[in-house]
């Protein structure tokens, strides 16, 4: 799954810098989502803040119906580690609930239909969640052992 950047009118280090379409893979996805929501925890400026949750809506919408499908080949080694990870993200809904909270949010938020001392709080939670997201699809999944290559979760047992 190839990124296809394309230059908008924005500079390269901002997040309207870059577009990305359907072949855009889950992990550069969820780098992206937590590259907007970083920028919308620092942006004062409504039009832009507004804009930023669009965008986020727009990929977190375009990245759920990726979660169940298989980590694609080129993707396996990323995932594969040769000992199982001793620290690991913490937080209990499974990924697909976090994405449908992240959307939710990034709506709400874009769509601006809560109290106006709300936002920062709502901003901050949007921020967790889309963070804790993205460092849950780039977890490893598989690890090597003596007899090949086993996913983690069934060694934990």
């Amino acid at each position: 799954m190839a990124t296809t950047p394309t230059q908008t009118h924005a500079s390269e280090d901002s997040p309207f810098a870059l577009s990305y379409d359907t072949t855009t893979d889950f992990i550069e996805q969820a780098e992206y989502c937590e590259r907007l929501v970083e920028n919308l925890l620092d942006s004062h400026n409504p039009s832009e803040r507004l804009a930023l949750c669009g965008q986020l809506s727009s990929m977190l919408e375009r990245l759920q119906p990726k979660l169940n499908e298989p980590i694609p080949p080129h993707l396996i080694e990323r995932f594969t580690v040769d000992s199982i990870p001793t620290s690991v993200p913490v937080f209990e809904p499974e990924t697909e609930l976090l994405c449908s909270y992240s959307l939710a949010l990034s709506q709400l938020l874009a769509g601006r239909t809560f109290l106006p001392e709300m936002e920062e709080t709502l901003n901050g939670l949007l921020f967790e969640l889309v963070c804790y997201f993205s460092d849950e699809l780039r977890m490893p999944r598989f690890v090597r052992t003596p007899t090949g290559v086993e996913f983690i979760d069934s060694l934990k047992n």
